[in-house]
């Protein structure tokens, strides 16, 4: 049994980006070939209409099962009366409900929204919501490997100023999900990747469930050219029966090379 899945974040459809990074994507995704293509939020610029439909053919057209959730920038951004009266409404028109669930008997993955219309970069999740994902978690079969996704980061990478918050509770957050057993929490919102298991951060003990791991992926768009420090990239996650392994890739200007690869032992 092998689960296999493509994340990418933070595209930023909508700003000034080239189309290369998205032809390699098709590319590694048609060479690797996913059981899913995993979207953790910002794939516009605006959150205008025009963006979200150019996100969504992308996205779609890689020819793979993908499941989608919102960032900050996916809700409307100068249209004000809208971002707080119905903040998400032309998001689920094109891409459906904003906490997507994939189920299948090798990988469950439980979106959230972590997008919060008052809140332009810290984000929250709903407790029901929350309850909600355990639930699905606890449900899920004993050999799929159990992914959460949102779109604001539990983990901060070493290298990213401290405006950008993660996700607000993340203790309280990151408790209960490891409870339920979840194996992978993935996110973006930084633009620079980080991967770590929970006990190199935080005494779990014994509990071989507290073992979580934590990814951000890096940003695949790149809205600001002139700011140092955000690479261009993807994670890809694989698992078998005994090991879930993270694999980072990284755009150098021609194509996605592999900067990184991470080894954990499932619970």
């Amino acid at each position: 049994m092998t689960a296999r899945v493509v994340h990418v974040s933070d595209l930023h459809i909508g700003s000034h980006g080239a189309q290369e990074p998205y032809t390699a994507l098709q590319e590694l995704a048609a060479h690797i070939q996913p059981d899913l293509v995993l979207a953790t939020g910002d794939l516009t610029e605006r959150g205008r209409s025009d963006e979200l439909e150019r996100a969504a053919a992308k996205l779609r057209g890689l020819g793979l099962p993908v499941l989608i959730v919102p960032g900050n920038h996916d809700i409307p951004y100068y249209n004000v009366p809208a971002r707080y009266t119905r903040p998400f409404a032309e998001w689920e028109r094109v891409f459906g409900p904003a906490e997507p669930v994939h189920e299948t008997d090798e990988l469950v993955v439980v979106g959230l929204n972590s997008v919060r219309p008052w809140r332009q970069q810290g984000g929250a999740v709903r407790e029901a919501a929350l309850v909600r994902a355990v639930e699905l978690l606890r449900a899920a079969p004993r050999q799929a490997l159990r992914v959460v996704a949102f779109h604001h980061h539990l983990a901060s990478p070493p290298w990213r100023p401290a405006r950008k918050r993660p996700l607000s509770r993340r203790g309280h957050v990151l408790e209960l999900l490891a409870e339920a057993s979840a194996e992978l929490v993935v996110g973006g919102h930084v633009h620079q990747a980080s991967i770590a298991a929970r006990p190199e951060f935080q005494a779990v003990g014994n509990n071989r469930r507290g073992s979580i791991v934590l990814a951000t992926a890096p940003g695949l768009g790149r809205p600001r050219p002139h700011r140092t420090g955000e690479a261009q990239g993807i994670n890809v996650y694989e698992s078998d029966a005994q090991t879930l392994t993270a694999v980072t890739f990284a755009w150098d200007g021609s194509s996605f090379a592999e900067i990184g690869r991470r080894t954990f032992p499932r619970g």
